[in-house]
């Protein structure tokens, strides 16, 4: 089953979420297997990402390869939000 992670955390500037993403695909962590998409959204200064992954496991795998990451560049990710998908439709 499907599952979307929400992240809010207290504060993620554009440069804070780059500078994230260009780590992990520099680390080859991204793109990520079991990841289907990624969105981050909101207003400057305060980010937050969704991401809707194939399984638990995989977002296992990639949460113990992220949280290292985001220490090390000063992100606090803030406790994830995980629900189970009900329904995708896609186009």
């Amino acid at each position: 089953m499907s599952l979307v992670i929400r992240f809010s955390p207290p504060s993620l500037t554009a440069e804070q979420y780059d500078s994230a993403v260009r780590r992990l695909t520099e680390d080859g962590v991204m793109p990520a297997d079991g990841l289907d998409y990624e969105l981050c959204f909101g207003s400057p200064g305060n980010l937050k990402v969704s991401q809707v992954w194939d399984s638990q496991d995989q977002l296992d795998a990639f949460g113990a390869r992220l949280m290292p990451i985001l220490a090390e560049l000063g992100i606090e990710p803030g406790e994830p939000e995980v629900l189970e998908v009900h329904n995708i439709i896609k186009r």
